[in-house]
């Protein structure tokens, strides 16, 4: 048969099954029936006939959009704003916030952050503890990948660690990975063996992983002047794709792209852009133009907000001015900043007001802040209960026994607009009591080499980063009174410091909770410090970004916890697709 005839053979049959159809008695019936009808009623029958045609279809629609769920999908893109500018996209020399948020983005670490804050694996498959809490064995994942395709193996990781390690690198990493002993158990297999137990130490292990075989033969000296420290080859969900330089040759912009090898999955969003600003202001100008999206630091309305790992106060040193060390004086100048005027008034709702040393948004319940009507009549009470009486001629509290008197009190801190501004808002408080108070400003860098170092204050308005393990030894030991050492308020009891060493080294959660519960309690109970407020972190984005989960920041890069998870488009499925895995 040739096709001619086979075509006709085709077309002759369904000419015949199409005349079997009109020949059906139903079909006739109402052919029949619609023959019969005058010109305007079968007009006015198609319309109807097409009317419940288009709502059937419509109500199945919306039954079947009733079952179906939305769900995350690829695409899209987020442009986000930040102050200053990056030098080193390098976990081991990322030393501004720009630094780390790139580094975050482009590497990870055997470990990383949740959105609820816990500690997750990321690089690693697996880990282990030994009993005596000094030796960490992790097991990478077999398909854990830098953004070039090449794997990650064990020798990157030690490679990473021995490079933090080394003193001629600098790294700000150095302090925390001294001491630790690194041994490549197999290409799969780390193992971490550490002094003495140190219970935070799972912490150090999100520290980005370094490719060895291309920064192997760059020594300690040529590392931050290598293109990968603008260009890197990370393992993390996003890789840099370009970099947009002004004429000086400050980096401006940064642009990323998701990385496929991405070991917890490709990340929903196409790529981030970062805009780089040199200014507070014309970073808020470009947000609310909207030549951003995104920037953290920034309130407007619908920010996200969450606890900031920090906390603020005035610290005494009673080595400059031996009038803080009486305890009443301390307690009497606590009680009289109103701490809740100043996170209404001058933090404009954004912070929380404390009395102890530890953050909240952990487990620890903290010390209440006293409600008082008149926090100078109570301060003075203090005062008066302890032998002081008030001068109003020489504007001094003299305290006749001890031969003492409280006079002008000179607070030192950054010039910065917020401590500027809670600076004078503490000023007010005290002056209130009737004594005089004078600030010296001072930029951030002076403040720490001239002042703190040195211990030249008498009463230091500043903040202290605590971290998410809550390790508060460096900060309130009494072997840490001395720089290098943290312990700027020259705190000093034994209690205290067994308990901050039972704290760091006990593997127990409940034990530390309870260790550090003891910690505020007592350092709050000795006023070593007029603690103040702990600041809100606060993230604008666009509306339709979800996926977004801030746990309690230490550093703003923690804002990316779940940033392989943040999404702005969506299909809808059945619901039996989302649980297939």
């Amino acid at each position: 048969m040739t096709p001619e005839n086979g075509s006709r053979t085709y077309i002759t049959s369904l000419r015949e099954q199409l005349t079997r159809m009109r020949s059906i008695p139903v079909f006739e019936r109402i052919q029949g029936r619609i023959g019969s009808f005058t010109p305007g009623d079968r007009m006015i029958f198609y319309v109807l006939a097409a009317i419940v045609g288009v709502t059937a279809v419509s109500s199945l629609y919306a039954l079947e959009q009733t079952f179906l769920v939305k769900v995350p999908a690829y695409g899209g893109t987020l442009v986000e704003g930040e102050i200053g500018s990056p030098r080193f996209i390098n976990p081991l020399l990322a030393i501004s916030d720009a630094d780390r948020d790139l580094s975050t983005l482009t590497y990870a670490g055997l470990m990383g952050l949740s959105g609820t804050g816990t500690l997750v694996p990321v690089l690693a498959e697996q880990y282990s503890v030994s009993s005596d809490g000094k030796t960490y064995t992790f097991v990478l994942r077999k398909d854990a990948k830098f953004s070039d395709g090449s794997p990650v193996t064990a020798n990157d990781v030690a490679f990473t660690v021995q490079k933090a390690q080394d003193a001629a690198l600098k790294s700000p990493e150095y302090a925390d990975w001294s001491g630790v002993s690194v041994n490549v158990v197999d290409q799969r297999t780390i193992r971490f063996v550490l002094p003495k137990p140190y219970a935070p130490f799972l912490e150090l292990t999100t520290l980005g992983i370094l490719p060895a075989r291309l920064w192997q033969n760059i020594s300690s000296e040529e590392f931050p002047f290598s293109n990968l420290e603008t260009m890197p080859v990370g393992a993390g969900p996003f890789k840099v794709v370009g970099v947009s330089r002004d004429a000086s040759g400050l980096i401006q912009s940064v642009s990323l792209a998701e990385n496929p090898y991405y070991v917890l999955g490709r990340p929903y969003l196409d790529g981030i852009r970062f805009n780089f600003y040199s200014r507070t202001e014309d970073l808020a100008s470009a947000l609310s133009s909207g030549a951003v999206e995104s920037a953290y630091g920034l309130s407007t309305k619908g920010s996200l907000t969450a606890p900031y790992a920090r906390i603020f106060g005035v610290f005494w040193n009673p080595n400059e001015k031996q009038v803080y060390a009486r305890a009443e004086v301390r307690k009497a100048l606590s009680l009289a900043i109103d701490r809740q005027a100043i996170v209404k008034t001058v933090l404009g709702g954004y912070a929380t007001a404390i009395m102890g040393p530890v953050p909240p948004g952990g487990d620890v319940k903290q010390v209440s802040v006293p409600q008082l009507e008149n926090p100078t009549a109570a301060a003075a009470q203090v005062l008066e209960a302890a032998g002081w009486t008030y001068d109003g001629n020489a504007r001094v509290w003299k305290n006749a026994s001890a031969k003492q008197t409280l006079d002008t009190i000179t607070i030192r801190t950054s010039n910065v607009p917020e401590l500027k501004s809670v600076a004078s808002a503490v000023k007010t408080d005290w002056e209130r009591l009737g004594i005089p108070v004078n600030i010296e400003l001072y930029e951030p860098g002076d403040l720490s080499q001239n002042v703190i170092r040195p211990r030249k204050y008498e009463a230091l308005l500043y903040g202290m980063v605590v971290g998410r393990d809550q390790d508060l030894y460096a900060f309130w030991d009494s072997q840490e009174r001395n720089d290098p050492g943290l312990n700027i308020a020259l705190y000093a009891n034994k209690t205290v410091d067994a308990l901050l060493e039972d704290a760091r080294s006990s593997a127990d959660e409940s034990q530390r909770a309870a260790d550090l519960q003891k910690i505020e309690d007592a350092v709050a109970a000795d006023y070593p410090a007029a603690f103040i407020y702990a600041p809100d972190f606060t993230y604008a984005v666009p509306s339709d970004l979800k996926g977004v989960e801030l746990p309690q920041i230490t550093t703003p890069s923690d804002r990316f916890a779940t940033v392989a998870r943040w999404y702005r488009l969506t299909d809808a499925v059945w619901p039996f697709f989302t649980n297939q895995k």
